[in-house]
Order: C-alpha cells, then sequence, then structure tokens
C-alpha cells in the first residue's frame, strides 16, 4: 500500500536569511510596513466581491492557508532564488494556487516600496521620474541596460507565444530595463516584457526618451 507523504518545513527555517536574502530585523521591518496596505487590499477586495459592507462580525470566516508573514517569506524566497510555485507549495503544506496567489500580491507591494538611495537611508525612488530628478539633483551619471532571463516555452496553442522569443538569444525569455547608478547600484527596474521586444521600444514605451527631456542635465554612461 502506498502512502502520500507530506512534506512541511519549519517556517522560522524558511525566514531565514539563506531563503530570504534578508535579514530578520529587515524582515520584521517589511512586515510591519507592509502588513496594513495588504490588509487594506484584501478588505477592498472582499468589499468589491460582496458589493458592500460585511455583514458578519470582524474575524468570521475562512482562514488564510498562508498568514500574511508567510506570504511575504515565500515571495521573497522565489524572488531570490526563482523556486516554482509548486516546490514553495510543498515546503509550507499548502495547494500551488495558494503560492501563486501569495506571490502575485506580495510582488506589488514590494514594487511600489521603490528602490532604495545608496547613502541615503529613507529616500526611496518609486518611479522613473524619481530616478531622473535625484540624478540630476545629486549629478550621478545613470547607466541604462535590458536585462534577459530565459522562461519556459509558453504552452501550444497559446496567443502571443511568438513574442516570447528573444531575436538576440534565440529562446523564450522575459526582458526588463534596469536603470543603474555608476556604481551598478540599481535605482529603477520596468515590468518585465516578453522578450522580443526590442529594447529602443520598450525605452520608448516607458517614456525614459521623455524623462531626458525634462531633465537634459542627466548622462548616461557606457
Amino acid at each position: 500500500m502506498i502512502q502520500s507523504v507530506v512534506i512541511t518545513v519549519d517556517r522560522n527555517v524558511l525566514a531565514h536569511q539563506l531563503f530570504t536574502g534578508v535579514s530578520r530585523q529587515h524582515l520584521a521591518c517589511l512586515v510591519e510596513e507592509l502588513a496594513g496596505p495588504w490588509q487594506a487590499m484584501i478588505e477592498g477586495r472582499r468589499h468589491e466581491a460582496r458589493g458592500g459592507a460585511r455583514k458578519r462580525e470582524a474575524g468570521a470566516g475562512a482562514r488564510h492557508r498562508l498568514v500574511f508573514v508567510d506570504r511575504l517569506v515565500v515571495t521573497l524566497i522565489h524572488l531570490r532564488h526563482d523556486l516554482p510555485h509548486s516546490v514553495l507549495a510543498l515546503l509550507s503544506g499548502v495547494d500551488r494556487s495558494t503560492v501563486t496567489r501569495a506571490v502575485g500580491e506580495m510582488r506589488g507591494l514590494l514594487a511600489e516600496r521603490g528602490c532604495a538611495v545608496p547613502d541615503r537611508p529613507g529616500l526611496r525612488l518609486r518611479t522613473l521620474a524619481d530616478v531622473f530628478a535625484y540624478a540630476q539633483a545629486e549629478g550621478i551619471e545613470l547607466r541604462l541596460d535590458a536585462t534577459e532571463i530565459q522562461v519556459r516555452r509558453p504552452a501550444a496553442g497559446r496567443g502571443g507565444r511568438r513574442a516570447f522569443v528573444s531575436g538576440k538569444k534565440k529562446q523564450n525569455t522575459m526582458k526588463a530595463t534596469v536603470v543603474a547608478d555608476h556604481q551598478g547600484r540599481t535605482l529603477w527596474t520596468d515590468a518585465l516584457r516578453p522578450g522580443r521586444m526590442h529594447d529602443a521600444t520598450a525605452t520608448r514605451n516607458e517614456g525614459i526618451g521623455t524623462c531626458f527631456q525634462h531633465f537634459p542635465d542627466v548622462e548616461v554612461g557606457p
């Protein structure tokens, strides 16, 4: 007789810096900063689904299979190590769909925080305009580059399948434009796009050219 085996890993282990890439102190700060916006997002979604205010007492109803802290941890692990959602689900003792939903929620919240400015504690750049304004004010020379990562081939019959085939790598990829300072420290990155899109097209769509017009003193290095 074959018995199924359930594998779960201690949540404290998964929260270790080797997995998440951040210290426990930094993780605690992220929890404190993002818990409120996440709860507001969830309540807003429920309000829309109900079509009005809640009718039961606060706390009633089904519980999350992954609490907020665990959702943040699995998202950080996924972003750092690119582990498949199915693997993270196995480690966490939940369904893959639960991890997929959690990562989708948390990635947006993390992205909205923007990028920290080197040597300027507390200052964060959340938009491309913020980056150019900072570079012009501080005399920072920017570096622009398109990074490309290989992805699984889209399923047969999926619309727009060819859009992921990179003309450079001849593989299925996703691209993102990264803006860094003269020391290579990331200041901004755009959303991932299909690998077939040319870098010049992406630059135009992202409004980088417009930013150069508004901030003419900003220089770009090699």
